[in-house]
């Protein structure tokens, strides 16, 4: 069960990324989080920038709308992401893993 936290905002969303992969995409669930594998390394915050990437191309929103709370310099991020619902997260990352 993916860790997905409502707030006024928006939802709180706890990853864990697999930087320098052979290419961009989901993994899966994770101990509760989101598993995301991308080709990017993890130097001057490449990595981070297409996590965001990848997750607004999945949820179909703008990048802008992403930011990362937490874990910018780890591959375990809290990332809040608005104008969408708890609902909304779930249904559109579950198909893809």
């Amino acid at each position: 069960m993916l860790d997905i936290v409502t707030t006024n905002s928006g939802v709180i969303l706890s990853i864990r990324t697999q930087p320098g992969s052979s290419k961009n995409r989901i993994i899966g669930e994770y101990g509760g989080r989101l598993k995301l594998a991308v080709t990017a390394a993890p130097e001057k915050g490449k990595a981070n920038k297409a996590v965001i990437e990848l997750l607004a191309d999945v949820l179909n929103i703008k990048e802008s709308s992403l930011s990362i709370l937490s874990g910018e310099s780890s591959r375990d991020k809290k990332i809040m992401i608005e104008g969408l619902t708890h609902e909304d997260v779930r249904s559109l990352l579950i198909p893809q893993f």
